[in-house]
């Protein structure tokens, strides 16, 4: 267990580690909230200071787990930290589409490198956003983690969207994402 003048020691041992650690299977015990926190537009924190240094960043979102209680935490085979996640632990900054219509594929890639395939695997969701009445997009990343996609990639994203039936959305790897009633939309 790591002592509070070293929290996440067990970093260590992963960051020497192939693949994605299983952060699922691990059950170490909690060793109390640190002071990390992953701001709205995707940045992440320690201290209230940016983590500038990206291999660092995705070594710590590789070890990223939301539990049943809601609460993020950093996990590794012997500890697990709290931090604070403001909206969404990723941040989708890079679409490709290919194809056109229902055989489209759309990729995007969050601020940690990581790509996903929209499809049943990462779906898209879309949500009102309180206050304005506009939608906020969310594609999972792994496991219950998701990522806010900017609001450039969702302007991309309206672009390429079409009705079916009554709603508008968009589809990527032969499904669906409906983003709002096509009459809401005005269309």
């Amino acid at each position: 267990m790591s002592s509070p003048s070293e929290p996440l020691k067990g970093l260590q041992e992963v960051g020497r580690a192939k693949g994605p650690p299983p952060v699922h299977l691990w059950n170490p015990p909690f060793c109390g909230d640190i002071p990390m926190r992953v701001g709205r537009d995707g940045l992440w924190h320690y201290m209230n200071s940016p983590i500038g240094r990206l291999p660092l960043v995705k070594l710590f979102s590789s070890v990223l787990r939301l539990d049943e209680d809601g609460k993020y935490y950093l996990v590794t085979p012997v500890e697990k930290c709290g931090i604070v996640v403001e909206d969404a632990p990723f941040f989708a900054v890079r679409m490709r589409a290919e194809g056109a219509g229902r055989g489209q594929v759309i990729h995007l890639e969050t601020q940690v490198e990581e790509e996903v395939q929209v499809g049943p695997e990462h779906p898209l969701r879309f949500v009102d956003e309180e206050g304005t009445g506009g939608l906020k997009p969310y594609v999972l990343v792994r496991r219950n983690l998701e990522a806010l996609v900017s609001r450039a990639l969702f302007y991309d994203l309206v672009a390429l969207g079409c009705v079916e039936g009554e709603w508008f959305g968009v589809w990527s790897s032969g499904q669906f994402f409906p983003m709002k009633k096509a009459a809401d939309a005005g269309l």
